[in-house]
């Protein structure tokens, strides 16, 4: 596994579920890390730093996962320009998206769908085929919704509270839309619905400016509002 600590550790937490057997060696993608010791690779910090693409390029029929959220598999590899030798697969690999159940997976190439079917059944993880698009589906549902429910909060229809318990309560989602987004990080949220809008043009992905101000100032929508409430309490 390759990524940042806390997806790493949620990917650890799924295996020793599914798979306990399983061996899991964590790599800081050391260039000078022989590759093909490993049986499978996820990488989980790839949509951030898709130039490794040239080291798993050659690995010949070696398994690779990678986040393909915010950008799509085919778009990695031609940006690249490598030949690929491995069995190329993206993932979902931002946190919370990690430890499900189901994970949804798209194909560099669709005629690796029986290889793929015998790993995922290996780790014990149930799957479904998607299109190789930015941000997948579940990804582009939910940060629409986010997305949407800025718009709201922004025109003053509702507070943050409000909408948050209202989707929940409306949608039986374990999480509303400002919880999600706290969850995932604003940065994912942001730069994936930018990545769809510039992949679509669909205005459905055009980002609020209140989440881009948001994203630009790092702010959370709970979290410092709690911190606030605390040093005001101390004091």
């Amino acid at each position: 596994m390759i990524g940042e600590p806390d997806r790493v550790e949620e990917l650890r937490a799924l295996l020793a579920t599914t798979a306990p057997l399983v061996e899991v060696e964590v790599s800081d993608g050391d260039e000078e890390e022989d590759l093909d010791i490993y049986d499978a690779i996820f990488d989980l910090n790839f949509d951030d730093d898709s130039e490794i693409m040239e080291r798993y390029a050659p690995l010949r029929n070696k398994p690779v996962f990678v986040s393909a959220l915010k950008q799509q598999l085919s778009e990695a590899v031609y940006v690249s320009g490598s030949k690929i030798r491995c069995m190329l697969f993206g993932i979902n690999a931002l946190t919370v998206f990690i430890n499900q159940p189901l994970w949804e997976i798209s194909l560099f190439r669709k005629f690796e769908t029986p290889e793929l079917e015998k790993i995922m059944q290996q780790l014990g993880i149930n799957f479904l085929p998607v299109e190789d698009r930015v941000g997948l589906v579940k990804a582009r549902v939910i940060f629409m919704i986010i997305n949407e429910a800025c718009f709201t909060l922004q025109e003053g229809t509702a507070s943050i509270e409000a909408i948050d318990e209202a989707m929940k309560l409306g949608t039986n989602y374990p999480f509303g839309p400002f919880e999600w987004c706290d969850k995932i990080g604003i940065t994912h949220v942001f730069e994936t619905l930018a990545a769809l809008y510039e992949d679509t043009k669909d205005e459905r992905y055009k980002v609020c400016p209140l989440l881009k101000t948001k994203y630009l100032r790092n702010e959370t929508f709970y979290k410092k509002k709690k911190q606030q409430v605390k040093e005001e309490d101390e004091w």
